[in-house]
């Protein structure tokens, strides 16, 4: 196996942790999204969107994460898939939700960290074109509206909208037990922690700290996990926490504003 995937790109974390749960070896080809290596023809080639991650096995590309996770797994024995019906759809349910999931977060990044890094790296025309390269049309106006309103976006809103869903769901779920599925850890919680983790990371875990405390407990079980380390933090430039936080903390009120 061959995995196509970035340091930083939450997707790519999500497909690490099942490498790193699963034991599975694969050939790692890191690519640097600010030097926009995902944009080459050789890349898109294999991923037309340009986006990561992608795995390549036996001449099989599998595109999206979701699906990169359950694929792993399947060819490792399928151990974090749940073998009760309903739990197995409860997993494949959290599954589907990510592709939203995944917007939000992104969503929440740009309008925060992003925004600060590239007004501060780039003029006004550079950014311009910087979001003109994007090979969709709407995503680029969404990064666009991102990049000149921030928090004030209406993004931010659909993204609030998303994730209060998210957290709501989780904590009901985390009833049960301290895993999203019970006592077990599967493919759902797999599938959600680098989201989780991102949104702790920009500072934002007021959207979950005393109202719903088991996702801050089931956050914790998460990191405490070998795979976190190597999937995630051991990818985290050294510096790079410090500004993801202190973006979102400096956004923080006028979020919580819209919160109501």
């Amino acid at each position: 196996m061959k995995l196509y995937h970035a340091a930083t790109s939450v997707c790519s974390q999500k497909a690490r942790l099942v490498f790193a749960e699963t034991g599975t070896a694969c050939e790692s080809v890191l690519l640097d999204l600010t030097k926009g290596e995902h944009m080459t023809p050789q890349y898109r080639a294999l991923n037309p969107d340009a986006v990561v991650p992608t795995l390549v096995h036996d001449g099989l590309v599998v595109r999206e994460s979701s699906l990169v996770v359950e694929y792993v797994d399947r060819v490792a024995g399928g151990g974090l898939m749940p073998r009760e019906p309903l739990a197995e759809v409860a997993t494949r349910l959290w599954l589907v939700r990510t592709l939203a999931i995944h917007e939000a977060v992104n969503s929440m990044t740009f309008a925060t960290l992003i925004r600060e890094q590239e007004r501060a790296r780039r003029t006004p025309a550079e950014i311009e074109a910087w979001l003109a390269s994007t090979p969709n049309p709407q995503t680029a106006a969404k990064r666009r509206d991102l990049m000149e309103n921030g928090v004030e976006s209406v993004f931010v809103d659909g993204a609030l909208h998303v994730l209060l869903g998210m957290l709501r769901d989780m904590a009901a779920a985390l009833d049960a037990g301290i895993w999203l599925n019970g006592s077990a850890y599967s493919l759902s919680d797999l599938a959600l922690t680098a989201y989780v983790d991102r949104l702790d990371r920009l500072g934002m875990a007021h959207l979950w700290t005393g109202r719903y405390p088991a996702v801050a407990a089931w956050l914790s079980h998460c990191r405490s996990r070998p795979s976190y380390a190597t999937a995630i933090e051991s990818h985290i430039p050294a510096g790079a926490a410090d500004a993801g936080r202190l973006a979102g903390e400096r956004a923080w009120p006028a979020i919580a504003a819209r919160l109501g």
